[in-house]
């Protein structure tokens, strides 16, 4: 590759205003587009038609649209580029309508505006930007899947085996662009304390509320032993409780959910036996358990982050980093503080920094290959 490919593409810069402008307008139609976890079929046949308007060819599976730059090459490592089109339902907090992308004081309103539909439509305004460059010296695939919410086996897990080889991946999440350069695993667990019912007024059963308190009480005080110098300690919350019919009567059963966030330091197995080691409760992990996750800080893609400015922090919530075994950034426009949220929002110029510095940061890769020619990695 020459110094003059290089200069032909930082000549393309003016194209990303364009770029930013046309992602706005898909993300409008996201917002419009109800697509809840598992029920995303709209917003997926959204995005193909985007895509392949733009005269890109595109693959699907159920909800999940990829696509690869127009000169792939098997002999070239390829970098993925996902983000999630799915969303969790508006929380009763709601003023405003979450299906109506309505731009005020800068700012874009919408449920999945800013979780993550900024940071979808940006990395797909990227990958239009070198989809036609003929000498990369690596391969983009973009993938916008399904199901991250609800960790749901039909999305980016379902996918990955038909991506062909991945070396590294940025995972598009609310980052304020900084580098999540590692994340929490997650862990659900449903747990049911057993008792004897019986009548309140007499002093009658086994009261299973009382032994599920005795296990929460665990819960929020145990410290595993093992604490990750990056990542800190597991740490297990309590967030939903159930037990009992009636007023008079002794619960038998009471249901606890608990939410778990891993560390590096134990296996899902590990975790799992210390748990029901200390607790009476039964305890079942459900299914779509998301590991931790963690890249190099002095891998290539971090030191071109950095090189722009960016910070690298731990990211304590899970994506779908967490079913990727290759090294991976989590980066995006947005703020994770805003997911999830009532009267959810994105900055209109947060979506066109996202574009400019993810753009930057594949150039800087491509400069990587023109000053590091035997680093193979880039």
């Amino acid at each position: 590759m020459s110094l003059q490919l290089i200069d032909e593409i930082l000549v393309g810069d003016q194209q990303l205003s364009h770029l930013a402008d046309d992602a706005l307008m898909l993300l409008k139609q996201l917002i419009a587009t109800p697509s809840f976890s598992g029920e995303e079929d709209n917003t997926a046949d959204w995005i193909q038609a985007f895509i392949e308007n733009r005269d890109m060819s595109t693959h699907r599976l159920r909800n999940n649209i990829w696509a690869f730059n127009k000169y792939y090459d098997p002999q070239k490592p390829t970098i993925l580029l996902n983000s999630h089109h799915d969303t969790v339902k508006p929380n009763e907090g709601y003023t405003r309508d979450p299906y109506l992308p309505e731009e005020r004081d800068g700012k874009l309103y919408g449920l999945g505006s800013n979780d993550a539909g900024g940071c979808l439509v940006s990395l797909l305004a990227v990958f239009r930007y070198f989809y036609n460059s003929p000498n990369l010296c690596y391969n983009l695939c973009f993938a916008a899947t399904a199901e991250e919410e609800n960790t749901g086996e039909n999305g980016l897990k379902a996918v990955l085996p038909l991506l062909g080889h991945i070396d590294f991946a940025i995972v598009g999440e609310p980052t304020q662009m900084q580098l999540a350069t590692a994340e929490m695993g997650c862990m659900v667990l449903d747990c049911t304390a057993h008792g004897t019912a019986g009548h309140a007024a007499r002093n009658e059963g086994d009261n299973a509320l009382y032994k599920a308190m005795a296990d929460i009480q665990w819960f929020s005080s145990f410290h595993f032993p093992k604490r990750s110098g990056f990542m800190g300690d597991i740490k297990m919350t309590v967030t939903e409780i159930k037990a009992g019919i009636q007023h008079n009567i002794v619960p038998s059963e009471c249901h606890f959910t608990v939410d778990v966030r891993l560390n590096d330091c134990y296996n899902v197995g590990e975790v799992l036996a210390i748990i029901k080691n200390h607790t009476i409760s039964d305890v079942f992990a459900r299914p779509g358990i998301v590991k931790p996750s963690c890249i190099d800080q002095i891998h290539p893609l971090v030191r071109a982050g950095i090189a722009l400015g960016r910070k690298t922090y731990l990211s304590p919530t899970s994506s779908d980093q967490g079913w990727l075994d290759v090294p991976s950034l989590k980066m995006g426009p947005g703020d994770s503080a805003r997911s999830h949220m009532a009267n959810e929002y994105i900055f209109v110029d947060e979506i066109k920094e996202g574009v400019n510095i993810y753009t930057n940061l594949l150039k800087n890769m491509v400069y990587c290959l023109i000053h590091n020619p035997e680093n193979n990695v880039c």
